[in-house]
């Protein structure tokens, strides 16, 4: 029987606890036809419950790159992505997923509202500009990567994730080209998962990641007038930010540097109609 959903959990094998649990919550899910796929993303996925599909990579290609890597295998209309590090805690999250979908045929994407194992959510967890209460639903232009439902008619609309971008906001490229696809994008605060607290700093190079991949997206979706003000409202707000670090505040200017002297990918800007809906709603694409 071919399922209804896919989902793809992206794993370099370092957590194989934590994976495990992962896969077990989503193998839990009832009341949908599920596949799941493991991308062993540098790793030949092993120790799984039988049924689970893999896909072994034999070099570490990124996140975005390895999720691609998954959705070509996908044969379910409708998507999940999760961390490897995540799991649904309750076992209808799915289905009430795809009843929303169902029931709306201009929702393309949605976010799970994402807490710490003792039920906190972090401020970046919540993908909006200013309300940043977990409890609120509503539209927005970012998703976190790590629990988020999107159709497959969507992604191959959109191409899918941003593959050259390694990490670091290919959930807001997702997002923007779902609207300009002229489907919507919404958080859900009564849909939840479960994932460890972490942090950007983790990653070494996070300041030059962000940096590149801002201005990446600028290049890669807005408007040439947008594309500029979005670049310097983003030097501008994190100057003020890091001008106590200066060591952060280099490694996001080499980073900005580097995203305006190499290539970006292919160019698609949203249409002026996506730029007025998203201003519309509160979020112009300049920040």
């Amino acid at each position: 029987m071919r399922p209804s959903w896919s989902a793809v959990v992206l794993s370099q094998g370092t957590r194989p606890v934590e994976l495990g649990a992962a896969v077990g919550s989503l193998l839990a899910q009832t009341g949908v036809a599920l596949e799941v796929i493991v991308v062993g993303n540098g790793w030949e996925p092993s120790g799984l419950p039988d049924g689970v599909r893999t896909v072994y990579l034999e070099t570490n290609l990124g996140a975005p790159k390895g999720r691609n890597k998954g959705i070509e295998r996908v044969r379910g209309r409708l998507v999940f992505f999760l961390d490897d590090d995540a799991v649904l805690p309750e076992p209808d999250t799915l289905a009430r997923i795809e009843a929303l979908f169902a029931a709306d045929p201009t929702l393309g994407a949605i976010q799970t509202r994402i807490e710490t194992p003792d039920g906190e959510s972090l401020r970046r967890w919540v993908p909006r500009l200013r309300n940043k209460d977990p409890m609120v639903s509503s539209e927005v232009f970012s998703v976190l990567e790590g629990s988020v439902a999107v159709r497959k008619r969507v992604l191959r609309g959109t191409r899918n994730w941003p593959g050259r971008f390694f990490y670091a906001h290919e959930g807001i490229e997702l997002a923007w080209r779902t609207w300009d696809y002229g489907y919507r994008v919404e958080y859900r605060a009564d849909l939840r998962a479960v994932h460890p607290r972490v942090e950007r700093s983790r990653h070494a190079d996070h300041m030059w990641q962000d940096a590149r991949n801002r201005v990446w997206l600028a290049k890669r979706n807005l408007p040439c007038p947008i594309a500029i003000a979005y670049i310097l409202d983003w030097a501008v707000l994190t100057t003020i930010r890091n001008v106590t670090h200066p060591r952060e505040l280099c490694g996001w200017l080499r980073g900005a540097w580097a995203g305006i002297t190499t290539d970006a990918g292919r160019r698609r800007p949203m249409a002026w109609k996506t730029v007025w809906a998203m201003t519309k709603r509160g979020r112009p694409p300049v920040l």
